[in-house]
């Protein structure tokens, strides 16, 4: 058994620090937020057009952010779309072997 301040014995090399579980919840969250912003972004897109710019383009803004966002579909979207990525080894740190 290794003490304190030694390395492992001659012929034992440690496992690998892999934190595929946080990494994971990065993967959730950041798919999270683009399914989010893609559910919005055509409202958005028609408000930037039609409307000028200013406090009422701004409230409008949030209320089609509020209104237009489905959270139930990115969260399932995000799932999806992480555990997938992670069973075919497409997401980079999420790679076995």
């Amino acid at each position: 058994m290794p003490t304190p301040g030694r390395s492992a014995p001659p012929g034992r090399t440690p496992p690998p620090f892999r934190p595929r579980f946080t990494i994971g919840i990065i993967y959730l969250v950041a798919f999270f937020l683009f399914f989010s912003f893609l559910q919005v972004l055509p409202e958005l897109i028609h408000l930037a057009e039609t409307m000028p710019p200013g406090p009422d383009q701004e409230e409008a803004a949030r209320r089609v952010m509020q209104e237009g966002l489905n959270v139930l579909l990115s969260v399932l979207l995000s799932l999806g779309a992480t555990s997938l990525g992670a069973y075919y080894s497409i997401l980079p740190g999420m790679r076995t072997g």
